[in-house]
């Protein structure tokens, strides 16, 4: 074979070496980017799933911070009659009454009791905290109707209230229509008319009686939901106690027969929330009670019995303080770790103890 032949037929062997290492290259390089691809979509969806998580994380802080205590205004209660300012009795204890039921819709996030899409979901302080909030609406509602706003029992109940109330007592977790949302908003409304009435010549019927009675009434309320959450907070350690239900009447009987002694425990899983609850209620109660104090001003100064609304409007206040703690606390009694369902009990407790004594001043004379 020629010298001209074996370089002719080594370039030929050389390109065919060539094109089996590019095509062995290419599929190489298909094959890496075929596995790349899937292992691409996971790394994408791992950094989306901890973006999602970080960003509802914080919207969840956010929307879990309670709002603060405002101010009571009764600037706006007064009307102006010849060169004199006149109180507008209720205006006071209706506008505050308004002022709390919005704040649930108007807070950072607005109303989560009835969200069904996280991140609020998965929050239970605020709406346990909310639901606080909503029984003691709903309790001065309920007065208002029954015996704020009338002057006796054979007396008419106001129009706007007759309907405020049941719109308060809807379920406060529906979600589809009509939201709750809906149903607070027309209530609140439908004060704000109760309230725009009052004191006006144009329409008589409309009245707020700041009497004894009709304080007592709204007191009696009161005391029971604090002695509740009182309970519930305390038998967050578990307690074992005396049955009392009959105590008191030798001729009282009940449905059920029950043991004399009963152990009572908070679940764990609801101690967080019954906190809450009662934050929330304490919360409402401070700003009901300062609205009170302007509106029956001339009847607790009758029974000298402002000092002690004060007193107990500063134990509420107690329950207010900052939480240092990321979470609700439940150590023993007298243990190493703290409890603060037995704190915010203790603080319930004895505004509640002020409540009952002033009730029953107001009953004497």
């Amino acid at each position: 074979m020629s010298l001209l032949s074996k370089l002719m037929f080594w370039k030929k062997q050389s390109s065919t070496s060539d094109n089996v290492t590019s095509e062995s290259e290419q599929v190489f390089n298909d094959t890496s980017d075929a596995n790349s691809k899937p292992a691409s979509i996971v790394k994408l969806a791992c950094y989306s799933t901890l973006f999602l998580f970080i960003v509802f994380y914080l919207i969840g802080v956010y929307w879990s911070s309670e709002p603060d205590v405002f101010e009571v205004d009764e600037q706006n209660a007064y009307k102006v009659t010849g060169q004199e300012k006149q109180l507008i009795v209720g205006y006071t204890t209706v506008l505050t009454t308004e002022k709390v039921a919005r704040t649930l819709l108007e807070k950072p996030g607005g109303y989560l009791s009835n969200d069904v899409l996280p991140p609020s979901v998965f929050l239970d302080n605020l709406p346990a905290w909310e639901f606080g909030v909503l029984v003691q609406v709903r309790d001065m509602a309920s007065v208002l109707r029954n015996h704020m706003s009338r002057s006796q029992s054979q007396s008419l109940e106001n129009a706007h209230l007759k309907e405020a109330e049941p719109l308060f007592n809807n379920d406060h977790s529906l979600w589809i229509w009509p939201a709750a949302e809906n149903k607070y908003e027309k209530a609140i409304n439908k004060l704000s008319a109760y309230r725009e009435e009052l004191g006006k010549v144009e329409t008589p019927d409309t009245q707020f009686y700041t009497r004894a009675d009709n304080l007592r009434a709204w007191l009696t309320l009161v005391e029971k939901r604090l002695g509740g959450l009182s309970q519930r907070l305390s038998a967050s350690v578990g307690q074992d106690r005396v049955n009392t239900d009959l105590s008191g009447d030798t001729a009282a009987l009940q449905s059920t027969k029950n043991a004399t002694d009963l152990s009572v425990k908070t679940p764990w899983f609801e101690i967080d929330d019954t906190f809450y609850e009662a934050r929330g209620g304490c919360w409402a109660l401070i700003h009901l009670l300062k609205a009170i104090e302007v509106d029956f001003a001339p009847v607790l100064e009758k029974k000298n019995a402002k000092a002690s609304l004060a007193q107990i409007i500063r134990e509420l206040e107690s329950t207010q303080e900052s939480i240092w703690s990321p979470i609700i606390l439940n150590g023993s009694g007298f243990g190493l770790m703290a409890n603060h369902s037995l704190v915010m009990a203790s603080y319930i407790s004895r505004a509640n103890a002020g409540l009952i004594d002033l009730r029953e001043l107001l009953s004497n004379g």
